[in-house]
């Protein structure tokens, strides 16, 4: 439980770092591009990936659209924090498990149950509720936490697919994709530098140092929380779900002071519900 615990927090950090550097007007691609050495870093040291392993027989299409979706996704979810608040970002962040269900039922005609079609009803509802405007806001970047449930939804899809290819060790596959993400990342700060005349600065490193630690903080927990509840994986899945909707709307409310309508309020409640319905669906 401790693992699963340390995952949430490392997940909620994450968004907390990003909501704070907006006060010292720090460059997101900047932070993305460095979080993504520290995790690489963080990874080669503690999984020891044999590269060696990688040949052109690896799942380069896969790896290839992950590295290119991270860093990209992770930039709009920097936006959705910025315009409409940590709160409404983890929740869909989080809601973006139903993305795969939905390629599972549509495209891999996985046969559905009662309680997991419920469960995406609730869901949807959820996210209308959840991204509803409120009356006296006329700026609703509605489109921002849309890119990153769609987006995160895309990318858990693509990370199952790897999951199925056993000839690599996952840790190496995720170091690859580290790699083309750190790329990707470099090349946008780069463009940014030479067109658009935006310098290096070094809060921009400490801050993505910062993320780096805990976005691979959460990966490691999250992958130790499985190994610990092993016979029961649909227990972490639902308690780093809820657990993540649950402290980001904390924090979020308490620290940030952030805005929610009622509505919005309903479509928290609506989403853990929503999940456990999903997860009951599992047995």
């Amino acid at each position: 439980m401790l693992f699963l615990v340390l995952s949430i927090l490392c997940s909620v950090i994450v968004g907390v770092i990003f909501k704070i550097t907006r006060k010292y007007d720090a460059n997101p691609t900047q932070i993305v591009a460095f979080n993504y050495i520290t995790a690489l870093a963080l990874c080669y040291f503690t999984f020891s990936p044999n590269l060696k392993e990688v040949d052109s027989n690896a799942p380069w299409n896969i790896y290839i659209a992950i590295g290119v979706l991270l860093p990209v996704v992770f930039l709009f979810l920097v936006a959705s924090i910025k315009h409409m608040g940590i709160v409404k970002t983890d929740a869909a962040q989080r809601l973006s498990l139903f993305i795969p269900i939905l390629a599972a039922w549509f495209i891999f005609k996985e046969e559905f149950n009662s309680y997991k079609v419920i469960g995406l009803a609730i869901g949807f509802l959820a996210l209308l509720f959840i991204l509803r405007k409120q009356s006296e806001n006329t700026q609703n970047k509605w489109i921002f936490p849309a890119v990153v449930l769609v987006g995160f939804g895309i990318i858990d899809i693509l990370f199952k697919q790897i999951a199925i290819y056993t000839t690599l060790p996952y840790p190496t596959s995720l170091f690859v994709v580290f790699c083309i993400a750190l790329v990707i990342a470099i090349f946008i700060s780069v463009y940014e530098m030479a067109i658009k005349n935006v310098k290096l600065e070094v809060k921009n490193i400490l801050f993505g140092a910062l993320v780096g630690l805990f976005n691979f903080g959460n990966i490691l927990f999250y992958l130790k929380a499985h190994k610990a509840f092993a016979e029961n994986p649909s227990t972490v899945f639902a308690g780093m779900n809820m657990g993540v909707i649950i402290l980001g709307s904390l924090v979020g409310l308490l620290f940030f002071k952030e805005k929610l309508s009622k509505l919005n309020f309903i479509g928290l409640f609506l989403a853990l519900i929503a999940i456990i319905f999903i997860v009951v669906s599992q047995f």
